[in-house]
């Protein structure tokens, strides 16, 4: 009999993380990170099983939470996070198991970025769609100027499985804090839970914006002016600012109201 099975052929692992075998510290970045995926579901920015959020846990070891494999966004939980070191190796105790491929792209910027404490990739349709698109996103919409200056690109190189493939991707983001991956998605970076998330939401709704605006035709699509660009460009300068410190506790009591449970 496999040592991981009890007598009637159940898992024997070690119980899932829980408030009272961790520090305050890793339970605040699990109830954080679960959170992000279930407001990623809530927003309709799932795709199944698909795509990975992780966030790095205080401390200093290179630790990082991360989606346990099979389970949907919206039923993740602050206790059955992963944790996980930089190679995608479990490290703490779990009942679960992880996609290590789904890593790949997550530990190439954890390990090039020590801003990148935390990293969301998604599959939407319109971020998909844009990234799609030669010209990519377009300074049509305030959204699309605000996502303009932090915004990197990063060809098409097939499923994120070859590992050769993270230096030419963490080369590519460099400093930005946003990443269209051409044929595949969105990406965005942040010292915090919150400032990923507003980063992708604007990325997301600048996308979202682009698609409705082009299924219009592209005859007669006005571009902001350059001056306005340049104007939105410095007044972005410092990152979300207020307005992220504002919103994730928001976002934080609706998922209180409409998909409780994220913080168990």
């Amino acid at each position: 009999m496999p040592d991981d099975l009890s007598p009637t052929g159940q898992s024997a692992l070690p119980p899932a993380m829980t408030p009272a075998i961790t520090s305050d510290a890793e339970w605040r970045a699990r109830v954080d990170c679960a959170a992000l995926y279930r407001l990623v579901a809530l927003y309709g920015w799932d795709d199944l099983i698909f795509t990975h959020i992780s966030l790095r846990v205080p401390g200093p070891e290179d630790h990082f939470l991360i989606n346990p494999y099979g389970m949907l966004f919206e039923e993740i939980t602050a206790s059955s996070l992963v944790k996980v070191d930089l190679d995608g190796q479990i490290v703490g105790p779990t009942d679960h198991f992880i996609n290590p491929a789904g890593f790949t792209i997550h530990s190439a910027i954890h390990a090039a970025r020590e801003d990148a404490h935390c990293v969301m990739h998604l599959h939407t349709d319109a971020g998909v769609a844009v990234a799609a698109q030669a010209d990519g996103l377009l300074p049509i919409t305030q959204h699309a100027l605000i996502a303009l200056p932090q915004l990197a690109w990063h060809d098409y190189e097939g499923i994120a499985l070859n590992l050769d493939e993270r230096e030419r991707l963490t080369a590519d983001l460099g400093d930005k804090k946003l990443m269209l991956l051409r044929n595949h998605g969105t990406l965005a970076v942040g010292a915090t839970a919150a400032e990923a998330f507003v980063g992708i939401f604007f990325l997301e709704r600048a996308c979202q914006q682009q698609v409705y605006a082009l299924s219009a035709g592209q005859a007669g699509l006005r571009m902001a002016p350059l001056a306005a660009q340049e104007e939105v460009a410095r007044q972005i300068a410092g990152g979300p600012g207020m307005a992220g410190l504002l919103a994730w506790p928001a976002l934080l009591r609706k998922l209180d109201r409409v998909s409780p449970g994220y913080d168990q």
